[in-house]
């Protein structure tokens, strides 16, 4: 089967006609209106000489006037919706007679008070109470309801930015912060910033709130509330231990800073690899930076996403499957390799469980590690496969030609080949077999099923055999479990799970969800009289451990999960109860009056997926 060709499903763009290199936003956030508006001067650069249209993506965006900067000559602009509401509409501006490879057009437009790439939250929303919050999320294709823009991976634009904002609110984007001031005659402040690194549009970021920030590296910074600012900077301390491990990997840090940002609860991932500022989910905050790892998978973001990134979405594995595979490669630098192969036989087991829900729920192509997006909200097909199934064919090829050392170097090779760039499968697949060029290597690589890694449903053709001897004492404890009797479960005790990593009490609920026949209402409420997992603060733990109070169809387990659903709204979490709920026949009712009674709590992506896997209409 051939690889889709360079065009983007989701986008209305014709960037095989012109390509925007550079954006200068101008621009002043409202929080009565909740709407940010002002100007996008948008740079572009000419693939072709007879570019009579500029097309770019809107959602819901305010068009007031579009200018050529050079002439200040207005233009003519008509709004369309040629496609579906899903993908918003095509803002198509008429050039007339551009001379020279590029011009700047002048966009001047405001956002919808509905924007779906923001988030306004009220001041009881927050964890000081004192002022509303601003946060953006760009990704997958909500870029477009920001600014008027080529919303697709496939371009990439530096950018710079004046926000003005009431002095009280500390602004933040995706970029250096080049400094604050105060705008005469008024209460407001102007905070500049420059990035020189192309990004995609989906990686422009914006925060504005009442924030501290605490120092955590040489080049790292934690940004959050004052009420959490200084648990953020103990749970993160290891940030330059990860960074410098990522750079021994994959070369030089190219961002100058990595600053990350503590969100409200809402964020609805876990990270967001927004260059220079990563946004972080607060259920990363254990006390124990038992968490942590997502802060290394934002990191080795920074090479595989932001420096290398997937022409379309439907590319998304190139992101996240390298991403995932370098986050354990630096979890393994730092931890030992067993602690590596005991995090990525987690992350099959994630795999497996992902699989079987969208295969039960008709979604089966979405398994598919390079789908078919047209027609499609990339946020539909988002799961787990695009990262597990993609560390999988990578840990395959690892072990395929010539282990880690030759893996890594290929890696590191890759994306010094590809930086700055937008690359589809073909061209990874491409250089891959470029690299690995010995008569040997070719052989090895053609013995691969490419067909049913890139494009087959269900679980990958080969299963990995990972090493879990880490995991033995959360296996034997399992099985203990399993086969103790049910009438006499005393011999059981907290020091059984005292001395144990959270990760392999993770692997010890993951063991038993596992476990055929299922582990018995008996068994799950002793669990909770021995080991007290409803006051666990770990959101894994938690996760795991709802998730088998749920399965055994404990009826008292219900309020403790919609309580941890309350308390944040990280999709990883918040999905798979919800569905578990709804499959529950006597849950059902309960979850979806809470949802109901909370729906206006949570992020607009979060909702709306949500809405879905409760089978709401009114989505």
């Amino acid at each position: 089967m051939a690889l889709r060709g360079p065009s983007d499903p989701t986008s209305y763009t014709e960037f095989d006609k012109c390509a925007v290199t550079k954006l200068d936003w101008d621009v002043k956030v409202d929080f009565d209106s909740h709407k940010i508006g002002g100007f996008a001067h948008l740079t572009i650069e000419k693939k072709t000489e007879d570019l009579d249209f500029l097309c770019l993506d809107i959602r819901d965006l305010t068009i007031e006037q579009v200018t050529l900067q050079d002439t200040g000559a207005e233009c003519e602009f008509q709004i369309s919706n040629p496609l579906n509401f899903t993908y918003g509409s095509k803002l198509a501006i008429k050039l007339g007679q551009i001379s020279g490879k590029s011009f700047t057009v002048s966009i001047k437009y405001a956002t919808s008070s509905e924007s779906t790439a923001l988030q306004w939250l009220r001041p009881e929303q927050t964890a000081g109470k004192r002022h509303p919050y601003l946060f953006s999320q760009c990704q997958a294709i909500h870029a477009r309801s920001l600014y008027p823009c080529q919303d697709t991976p496939l371009v990439k634009f530096s950018y710079t930015a004046k926000v003005r904002a009431p002095k009280e609110f500390t602004v933040l984007m995706s970029a250096q912060r080049l400094g604050v001031e105060p705008v005469e005659g008024t209460s407001d402040c102007v905070t500049r910033f420059s990035l020189n690194v192309p990004i995609p549009s989906y990686l422009l970021a914006i925060v504005a709130a009442d924030l501290e920030s605490r120092e955590v590296g040489p080049r790292s910074k934690v940004w959050s509330e004052r009420e959490v600012v200084d648990d953020a900077a103990k749970e993160f301390g290891e940030t330059e231990t990860m960074l410098h491990t990522a750079e021994q990997l994959v070369g030089p840090y190219l961002w100058g800073i990595y600053d990350m940002l503590i969100l409200p609860p809402s964020f609805p991932y876990g990270g967001m690899e927004n260059p220079c500022l990563t946004f972080v989910t607060p259920t990363l905050l254990a006390g124990d930076r038992s968490q942590a790892d997502v802060i290394a998978h934002e990191i080795s973001h920074s090479w595989t996403g932001n420096l290398v990134t997937n022409r379309t979405f439907e590319d998304f594995w190139l992101n996240e499957g390298h991403t995932m595979f370098l986050e354990r490669k630096i979890l393994g630098r730092m931890h030992g390799e067993l602690f590596r192969q005991l995090h990525a036989q987690e992350g099959w087991h994630t795999l497996q469980k992902t699989v079987a829900k969208l295969t039960s729920a008709g979604d089966e192509r979405f398994t598919k590690l390079v789908p078919d997006l047209s027609g499609v909200d990339p946020d539909d097909a988002f799961s787990s496969i695009p990262y597990e199934k993609g560390f999988a064919l990578l840990y395959y090829l690892e072990t395929l030609l010539g282990g880690p050392d030759a893996f890594e170097k290929f890696l590191r090779a890759y994306v010094d080949h590809f930086k700055n760039q937008s690359i589809g499968t073909q061209q990874w697949k491409d250089f891959l077999y470029q690299y690995f060029s010995s008569k040997e290597d070719q052989e090895k690589l053609n013995s691969v099923d490419w067909e049913a890694w890139l494009y087959g449903v269900g679980l990958p053709p080969y299963e990995p055999h990972y090493d879990t001897s880490l995991a033995n004492p959360s296996t034997e404890l399992c099985n203990k479990w399993l086969a103790q009797p049910e009438d006499n479960l005393d011999v059981f005790s907290p020091s059984d799970i005292n001395n144990l990593p959270s990760i392999l009490i993770e692997a010890f609920l993951s063991q038993l969800l596992l476990a055929v026949p299922a582990v018995s209402l008996n068994k799950v409420q002793h669990l909770q009289k021995v080991y007290n997992f409803n006051q666990v603060r770990n959101s894994e733990v938690r996760l795991k451990w709802l998730t088998l109070c749920i399965k055994a169809r404990w009826e008292d387990c219900i309020p403790h999960v919609l309580k941890f659903l309350n308390e944040q709204g990280r999709m990883k979490f918040v999905r798979p109860l919800y569905s578990d709920l709804y499959a529950w026949e006597f849950a059902r009712p309960k979850a979806i009056e809470n949802f109901k009674a909370h729906r206006a709590e949570m992020h607009n992506t979060t909702a709306t997926m949500v809405a879905k896997d409760l089978h709401l209409k009114d989505q």
